[in-house]
């Protein structure tokens, strides 16, 4: 690999591995549930000599099935450590609701209502009473394991010339000092940025019509609920291959 930086053509996956790498799932329980069966026969029809897969975060909030989305991937990620689950700026957001309920946070603001319901619970934000009520019953109602998952996921993941994250990198930082609220959240300095980076950054975060292929990185967000279709991209050596699910 070049000092000066990896483009996407040059990027390549370590000798013998197959990775996939899958955007934002924002509790299209459907789509990931088909995504995730058509990569698991893709590895048994070719048997790669290793692979990966891997979630680039934001599991909850918007779509309908947030509980079936962890269910699911707490159980494949603790199965098989192949399965990698990175976390997401919504996922921390659930998180930190937990914790600490707040009318005016993202998890309030941004789907979170949805979130709630797939456990069965009405998310009341006014008054302070009821929103601290629902809160208690959300986190009675949100099993441990769930919990347990959403804290433990990391930040980032990195393969050959590959660098996984949920959101992005901050450009000049190197990848291993990156901070954790720019891996989850950093959206304008990061698409503005033209250079290379010492490998491909490979992300989600902000939805699009279509995967959004640079030159420096790709974005694999394209709009679970926003627009019905879940997008991942197969790395192979220098080879990359667009997989695509939809719905309603």
């Amino acid at each position: 690999m070049a000092t000066e930086g990896v483009t996407f053509s040059d990027a390549k996956a370590p000798e013998g591995m197959r990775i996939y790498a899958i955007g934002d799932i924002h509790g299209r329980f459907d789509l990931l549930s088909q995504m995730h069966e058509r990569i698991v026969a893709e590895i048994e029809r070719d048997s790669p000599a290793d692979w990966r897969i891997i979630y680039l975060g934001d599991y909850v909030d918007r779509g309908p099935e947030s509980n079936q989305v962890l269910e699911f991937l707490s159980t494949e990620t603790a199965a098989d450590p192949r399965v990698i689950a990175l976390a997401g700026n919504h996922d921390a957001g659930m998180l930190s609701f937990l914790n600490r309920p707040r009318r005016d946070g993202l998890f309030a603001l941004y789907g979170g209502d949805t979130t709630a319901q797939s456990y069965g619970v009405e998310l009341r934000l006014a008054p302070k009473d009821k929103l601290l009520a629902s809160a208690a019953e959300l986190e009675k109602a949100v099993p441990e394991k769930h919990i347990e998952f959403l804290r433990n996921l990391p930040v980032s993941a990195s393969f050959g010339d590959l660098f996984f994250c949920h959101a992005g990198v901050r450009p000049g930082i190197p990848l291993e000092e990156q901070k954790r609220d720019d891996l989850l959240w950093i959206r304008n300095e990061f698409h503005d940025h033209f250079g290379l980076y010492p490998k491909l950054i490979v992300h989600g975060h902000t939805p699009r019509l279509a995967p959004e292929i640079r030159l420096n990185r790709v974005n694999l967000d394209t709009g679970a609920v926003k627009f019905g279709v879940l997008s991942c991209m197969r790395f192979e050596d220098t080879r990359k291959d667009l997989i695509q699910v939809s719905g309603s």
